[in-house]
């Protein structure tokens, strides 16, 4: 086994390889970038290599950087984690020439599998069933066209290199093709160095079922069952779960024989994940299922497997990178349970899952109900630089009912304020009767994302609630002296206080009347709510309400409050006062970035004259291509960036006035 190992990555992966590698006595090297000087993975190694820049290119990206910090800090070898260079051949290659061990499979079996044409040309070879479809070398955008018409609409152009969603448009009409063709191109070649793509046959009522392959160098290769990853958006996985529901012993077995075929094509060695697609309109059968990809890697989901196996993988992936034999063979495996695992990003579900940014002012996970892989800690920042994953959260129980129970309280017990994130629609999604009655599809949250996504203001419960918390009736601290004791509450009458409250969904006006020590009457428009407080701890406090008691608790913040209550999270802001709102009134009349990033294609001019909804900006952030159209008809009055130039987040990049104006 080896003394000390360097992780050429970092967040949640990177804290994850390290937990496993000091439980086996095995020393740990991070690597670090300028953007992560105080990171958790930083913090967790035994020792930290500075390795560049904040920009991914300058650091976790540099192959030579990365295997001097190796040589320099005496690594015996080196895990890439996922992403950045995990499935990058000649990173494999370099790190072996150096004389060190590469925590994978060998750079040969990466080549196979790295371009999806040629990989799925050699999976038809080793009687593994492929998409419909053309995967040839042929580029030509007209001969792509022509082809994707053969195979007949809807299709989906996929960048040949890579994953993880870059690069892959869904096309239902023919006069789509060209302009999702061009985004497709021009986001593979971004994220992958590479824009040549393939086109395949999208399949109406699919689900992604994928099989954990695990090989060593004794030539051992076995499968680790299946994970439903159906549940998507933008083609990433949102919820993932072990095993997949309304599986058969029978599809199973063909499944993972067909899984196993395919690593023993390329001579497999680690831990890998063959990825199919199925066609579950009649069902699922044994011949309804397509190879879609081999990720040469260790995969996100991983702990869903780890949960029904009894395994660590991590551990399974140094024992085989060290020379040992698989830890189990294929008789020795079987499925315990059931195993979701959730994806908790800084994004905003309402406005189309745009990544966010921010610094985590407040961050609680729920203890003993579920497994938290984190790379953050309460105050890190989310910055533009990397992927915006925050925290995965992983439960298991002995039936799916009772997993999935736990995973959405779990969701609703997490506390986290600082950023946008998508939460309240993991909670929701997790409460969706198509999912919970164990049909999820592909298409699912794109058919359901309005009742997912949208914004619901607070019921009249939580306003009175926030209104007591904000005139200090439920958080003061208790005293010995009466008079103090007594709060709000005066002898010779009620004392009573108006709230203006401002939430996402407007504004609301809430008079609080203080009854006794601990009792209050909160007028909700029409409604008086009345509220006792039954017991208060450090963090929060019970409540009782209509002869229900409940627990709450709330975060404050310089310009409003976070509140905590039945598992949702209600924000309260409170107005700048010397914010006259004129950024607001000129939010018609200017383009204004959503977040730092990357400016790719400017589609204007100053003077043109633009339509409400047109492209007119093209930037990328976050590992995604965001595309900012006009906000109303109008000319271009002033256009302040080019392609190329770095922006800032809430940056006016253009301003528009008037096509009438003079």
């Amino acid at each position: 086994m080896f003394s000390k190992i360097l992780i050429a990555n970092r967040g949640e992966i990177a804290c994850r390889i390290i937990r496993t590698a000091r439980r086996m006595g095995v020393r740990t090297v991070a690597v670090y970038s300028d953007a992560d000087v105080g990171a958790l993975h930083v913090a967790l190694a035994d020792e930290s290599v500075h390795i560049g820049g904040a920009a991914a290119s300058e650091s976790y990206l540099s192959k030579e950087r990365i295997i001097a910090a190796a040589q320099r800090s005496g690594a015996e070898a080196i895990h890439p984690g996922y992403g950045f260079l995990s499935e990058n051949a000649n990173f494999a290659e370099a790190v072996e020439a150096a004389g060190l061990t590469f925590i994978g499979p060998s750079p040969a079996s990466i080549r196979a599998m790295g371009l999806k044409d040629a990989a799925k040309a050699l999976m038809e070879k080793a009687g593994v069933p492929v998409v419909p479809g053309y995967h040839g070398d042929k580029q030509d955008a007209a001969f792509l066209a022509k082809r994707a018409a053969e195979i007949g609409f809807p299709v989906l152009i996929k960048a040949r290199a890579g994953g993880g969603g870059k690069g892959m448009r869904r096309v239902d009409r023919p006069e789509d093709f060209a302009a999702a063709l061009e985004a497709a191109r021009r986001e593979a070649k971004s994220a992958f160095g590479d824009d040549a793509v393939l086109i395949e046959k999208y399949l109406l009522q699919p689900r992604h079922i994928e099989i954990q392959v695990f090989g060593d160098r004794q030539g051992n290769v076995v499968h680790l069952f299946e994970r439903d990853c159906s549940l998507q958006r933008r083609h990433q996985k949102v919820i993932e779960e072990a095993p997949a529901p309304g599986m058969t012993v029978e599809m199973r077995s063909a499944m993972g024989e067909a899984a196993v075929r395919a690593a023993r094509a390329i001579d497999y060695r680690g831990a890998g994940t063959v990825e199919f697609i199925v066609d579950v309109s009649q069902g699922l059968l044994p011949d309804r299922f397509f190879f879609m990809e081999m990720n040469t890697r260790l995969q996100v989901e991983h702990p869903v497997t780890e949960a029904i196996a009894g395994v660590d993988l991590v551990e399974w992936q140094l024992r085989v990178a060290s020379g040992e034999p698989l830890p189990k063979m294929q008789a020795e495996l079987a499925i315990d349970g059931w195993a979701f695992e959730a994806r908790l990003y800084a994004e905003d579900p309402s406005k189309g899952f745009l990544p966010a940014t921010g610094t985590l002012a407040h961050l609680r996970f729920p203890e003993g109900d579920a497994r938290i892989d984190a790379g953050v800690r309460q105050s890190d920042s989310i910055t533009p630089y990397y992927d915006p994953l925050i925290a995965k959260l992983i439960v298991h129980a002995p039936t799916r009912e009772a997993a999935l129970g736990k995973l959405t309280r779990a969701l609703q017990n997490t506390q986290m304020v600082g950023t946008a994130s998508n939460l309240d629609f993991l909670i929701r999604l997790s409460e969706q009767p198509d999912f919970v009655a164990g049909r999820p599809d592909t298409g699912l949250i794109d058919r359901e994302v309005e009742a997912l996504t949208s914004v619901q203001p607070p019921d009249d419960i939580a306003l009175a609630i926030a209104a007591v918390f904000e005139t200090g009736g439920l958080t003061r601290s208790l005293s010995d002296d009466p008079w103090q004791s007594l709060g709000a509450w005066q002898l010779w009458g009620d004392a009573s206080r108006t709230v203006l409250l401002h939430h996402g969904g407007g504004q609301t006006n809430c008079r609080v009347i203080a009854k006794g020590r601990d009792l209050f009457s909160v007028h909700v428009g029409d409604r008086a709510v009345t509220v006792r407080l039954v017991a208060r701890g450090d963090e929060a406090c019970r409540v009782e309400i209509d002869g229900r008691q409940r627990s709450t608790a709330v975060f404050r913040m310089p310009h409003g409050m976070a509140l905590f209550l039945d598992g949702r999270t209600h924000h309260f802001h409170r107005p700048d006062p010397l914010d006259g709102g004129a950024e607001e009134a000129a939010g018609g009349d200017r383009l204004i970035a959503p977040m730092p990033g990357l400016i790719k294609i400017v589609r204007v001019r100053e003077g043109d004259v633009v339509a409400k909804g047109q492209a007119l900006i093209v930037m990328e952030a976050m590992k995604m291509e965001l595309t900012l159209a006009a906000m109303r008809d109008g000319v271009v009055e002033s256009l302040n960036v080019g392609e190329g130039d770095q922006t800032s987040e809430s940056a006016i990049l253009l301003s528009l006035h008037p096509e009438d104006a003079a």
